[in-house]
């Protein structure tokens, strides 16, 4: 008779996975954790759609991610302003890029992160090769997405456009006091029972 190997972990893997996955649904939670992209994107939106299917009750969207790829981030901001259940959107760890573009998708007193968050604004980058055609096509479509984010920073900030223009012309890092100044976050909290107050 063969006897399994202790040391292999794939008998209870999937079921931990499972319970978590129903624990986090019951909770109303959606993590982003790491970077953004269409994956993430398309396991977000389904969880959004199905939270808010289940109930119109709160959603806790809980962000730590460096950013990743822009449209994705744009889909994930779309979907939550596109559902109508509330997020209450919380950053922990870092929120940066385009994890900063969605984080800024609810309005400003939805918008907590805990005390050691750390945001970072920037211009969007590309890495566009080929003929000279498609790089000045590209260069065109990264100076609108330049502006785009820019105008979201601005209306969600309450901050004029020509100075949010200057402040992602490079990398920009803020502590949590520091985004709370600049408009980015609403509140610092330090419980999940401070989101209710």
């Amino acid at each position: 008779m063969e006897h399994p190997d202790p040391e292999t972990p794939a008998a209870t893997a999937e079921p931990r996975n499972a319970f978590l996955e129903e624990k986090a649904f019951k909770s109303r939670t959606v993590l982003l954790f790491g970077a953004i992209s269409d994956q993430s994107a398309s396991d977000i939106a389904r969880r959004l759609i199905a939270l808010d299917a289940d109930s119109l009750a709160p959603i806790d969207m809980i962000v730590s991610s460096p950013g990743g790829h822009l449209e994705s981030g744009d889909a994930i901001h779309d979907m939550i302003r596109f559902i109508a259940a509330p997020v209450n959107m919380i950053g922990t760890g870092w929120v940066g890029s385009a994890a900063t573009h969605l984080y800024l998708s609810v309005p400003k007193e939805r918008r907590f992160c805990t005390p050691n968050t750390r945001f970072l604004i920037h211009q969007p980058s590309g890495g566009a090769g080929g003929p000279a055609s498609d790089i000045a096509i590209h260069a065109q479509e990264i100076i609108k997405a330049r502006e785009r984010i820019a105008q979201t920073i601005a209306r969600e900030t309450g901050r004029p456009l020509d100075g949010v223009l200057e402040d992602i012309e490079r990398d920009r890092w803020l502590s949590a006091e520091e985004a709370i100044e600049y408009g980015l976050v609403g509140r610092i909290i330090s419980n999940k029972s401070d989101i209710k107050r």
